[in-house]
């Protein structure tokens, strides 16, 4: 008979003192980067020096820099739209992520993926997907890659909220948990849908429930709490080491920026007052004050590391600039699989 205990076993969230400090002062310079970039890419944006579709992370950094910091890097990390800081935190440079969204030869894609397809095998870093929920299948496909040749790996796949409604999610999770594969799903839910709220779009508001119907292990972590977010996902990936299966995780998150960059801010579905509360949840904010209250990091210490989060930002921006765009020759590359001397398939895809 299936077991029909979901919930992982709550636990404390982290204290600072259970990591090194270190590692403490390189999440809270992630962080920074992935604020500071981000607010470069939107001052690009507004340039016209980014065209097409673009949706920043702006209030989420907690989420990836947390729960990727609790992997390896020969973990597999795969994900939606929203995924400039995911690359980021991976290991990507910034200037070749910036270089992608300004469409140059130099970028992580070549120049041809832009903001919502980036990639880079290098990083075991497979993709940023348009396609809502469209990922989650695709990464079952490297899970089982991984217990098929017996790897010590898991893959983290995130998706937005809306992306649970997709049949392709819940065939993808019944599957992986059929299979026991070593896949961490991190729901990143910042409450809507582009502009509908979950509670409209959904009949259950506690996403990590949706575990249920699988006998899947799941957790709700704070979003909004880097070290919670490391506990949680750190947890997930144990298990799946072990050979224990997938989790399924909801990161209760919030953005304080417009779903993209077509959206206003506020826009007619939340209201100025609302934002400016959820600002008080600042990742940031909360866990600068957390290291300062440790004597882990000074405020003189933080604004210095905010500088320089911002002087790699704004040289990402030089350095994107000053590429060239991809010749049209390259056109017709990276399209089409090709085999190997042994007949093999593989993807002409230059490792960047």
């Amino acid at each position: 008979m299936a077991e029909t205990t979901t919930e992982a076993p709550p636990q404390a969230t982290p204290q600072l003192e259970d990591l090194e400090p270190d590692k403490l002062r390189q999440m809270m310079r992630d962080m920074l980067l992935a604020r500071r970039f981000e607010e470069k890419v939107a001052e690009g944006y507004a340039l016209g020096k980014i065209g097409g579709f673009c949706h920043l992370y702006i209030g989420q950094e907690a989420v990836a820099v947390g729960a990727i910091h609790a992997g390896r890097p020969d973990d597999y990390i795969m994900t939606a739209y929203r995924e400039h800081v995911h690359a980021l935190q991976v290991g990507i440079e910034p200037g070749a992520v910036m270089a992608e969204l300004y469409g140059r030869e130099t970028g992580c894609s070549g120049g041809k993926g832009g903001s919502m397809h980036m990639f880079s095998a290098e990083h075991n870093y497979l993709g940023g997907h348009g396609i809502v929920g469209g990922q989650v299948p695709l990464a079952l496909g490297v899970a089982w890659k991984i217990k098929y040749r017996k790897e010590d790996r898991v893959i983290q796949v995130y998706m937005g909220e809306a992306a649970v409604n997709q049949g392709a999610f819940h065939e993808a999770l019944n599957m992986a948990a059929l299979w026991k594969v070593p896949m961490i799903a991190i729901v990143e839910n910042n409450r809507f849908g582009m502009g509908t709220a979950w509670e409209r779009a959904s009949s259950l508001y506690d996403i990590s429930q949706k575990a249920c119907a699988y006998a899947m292990p799941s957790a709700v972590a704070d979003g909004m709490d880097v070290l919670d977010m490391y506990r949680v996902t750190r947890e997930a990936i144990e298990r799946a080491r072990a050979g224990e299966g997938p989790t399924l995780i909801e990161a209760r998150t919030y953005r304080f920026v417009g779903h993209s960059m077509s959206d206003p801010v506020h826009g007619v579905y939340r209201t100025k007052e609302d934002v400016e509360s959820e600002k008080e949840k600042d990742p940031i904010r909360i866990f600068a004050d957390k290291l300062a209250q440790a004597n882990i990091l000074s405020q003189d210490e933080l604004e210095a590391m905010d500088q320089e989060m911002k002087q790699i930002s704004e040289e990402s921006a030089e350095f994107a600039d000053n590429s060239p765009e991809p010749d049209v020759s390259g056109l017709y590359e990276d399209v089409y699989a090709e085999p190997d001397v042994n007949g093999r398939l593989y993807f002409d895809m230059r490792e960047r």
